[in-house]
């Protein structure tokens, strides 16, 4: 695979960040959270602009600075949510290799906490089961590779997407 970008995607806490961060160091690459585009691009938390202008209103607001990302020779980590913007997810699976971190509902529950606290998009009544179900179709659409997360240490991760993109 030629594309010299990484795209992670996957669940709240299942690691993109981390992965993404230590990833970019052992290819050389720079590390870009697209989360923190956002709260850079906007002066605000993600919590708040989820307060300021709902779900639906954030997932767009996502997708546009998604969507907007011309990354070179990077790891980009992006929100949970981003799967929703079909245009965000087109133009980085045309940038970049998406790699889907894949851990079971059970060990995200474990890992997660206060969801509204990690900017989590839950629609009213949603459980982490169902926001679950409903992204897990969108992940493995989009993605070019899924490596299976469970249970494995970080060098592991980071390993086997090395491995795979070689």
């Amino acid at each position: 695979m030629k594309k010299n970008t990484v795209v992670l995607i996957g669940m709240p806490g299942a690691g993109k960040s981390t992965v993404g961060v230590v990833l970019a160091k052992k290819l050389g690459y720079r590390f870009v959270d697209s989360d923190l585009v956002i709260q850079e691009r906007y002066g605000k938390l993600l919590h708040e602009l989820i307060e300021e202008r709902g779900i639906e209103g954030f997932w767009q607001l996502e997708n546009e600075v998604n969507a907007s990302l011309e990354e070179e020779r990077c790891v980009i980590a992006t929100g949970g949510s981003a799967v929703y913007g079909r245009e965000a997810m087109e133009h980085l699976q045309e940038k970049g290799i998406m790699v889907y971190l894949k851990l079971s509902c059970q060990e995200l529950q474990m890992r997660l906490g206060d969801l509204n606290e990690r900017g989590v998009t839950l629609r009213p009544g949603q459980t982490l089961e169902g926001l679950y179900e409903e992204r897990r179709p969108l992940y493995e659409k989009y993605a070019h590779l899924t490596v299976e997360c469970e249970g494995r240490m970080l060098r592991e991760i980071v390993s086997e997407i090395t491995k795979r993109l070689a």
